[in-house]
């Protein structure tokens, strides 16, 4: 998992080697010394582009400072793809996605995601990475996500993040007998719009 810490550690051990101040660095990465500080002691992680700039200043190559944060592989190469704006690897782990969620661009985790919707993805995972997506992406991963895990605890932290499509998609599998009734417990409180289904629902038999 990338540690942001030693990734850090490792930039700040390069600006004191370069006989550099943070105020030094960040005028050539144009960047305010307040976040040069976070970057060194690992509060923050510098956006992707600012890596080869990085890499450009104290000349090492850009799988040098990436592997700083001691990443797993799955994580250099998805972190490398968007460094020289590749094409992604083809097969992307989705822990690694997890692991990386909250160092990316909301666009970037838009179009991974794509590619994790054509996998099909449990929806606990969809879960941890509901914060960090849009609402878009968040509805094509619910399209071809496997369910198996899902319970109220998981509802309950999936449910803030869904609009009311998503919300829909979910109210449709407990209505069809795909996951338990149990479920519209936790819903209620955000899909009051959606009771005539609900009382459809009920008249039909289908929570009795």
């Amino acid at each position: 998992m990338f540690n942001t810490k030693k990734f850090g550690g490792y930039i700040s051990r390069l600006r004191k080697k370069a006989d550099m101040t943070q105020s030094e660095l960040a005028e050539k990465l144009n960047l305010s010394r307040q976040a040069i500080s976070k970057y060194e002691v690992g509060d923050s992680f510098p956006d992707i582009s600012i890596l080869i700039l990085i890499s450009n200043v104290f000349n090492i190559m850009l799988d040098e400072l990436i592997n700083s944060g001691e990443p797993t592989k799955g994580e250099v190469d998805i972190i490398n793809s968007i460094a020289q704006k590749t094409d992604e690897p083809e097969t992307i782990n989705v822990s690694d996605i997890i692991n990386l969620a909250p160092l990316l661009k909301p666009s970037i985790l838009n179009r991974m995601a794509q590619g994790l919707g054509k996998q099909g993805i449990d929806i606990s995972n969809i879960v941890t990475l509901a914060e960090y997506l849009s609402n878009d992406s968040v509805l094509k991963l619910l399209e071809n996500a496997t369910f198996d895990t899902i319970n109220d605890e998981f509802l309950e932290k999936l449910i803030p993040f869904l609009d009311d499509t998503s919300k829909s998609i979910i109210l449709e599998k407990v209505i069809n007998g795909e996951l338990g009734w149990h479920l519209i417990k936790t819903m209620l409180p955000y899909i009051e719009y959606m009771t005539q289904q609900i009382e459809a629902a009920v008249v039909e038999g289908v929570f009795i």
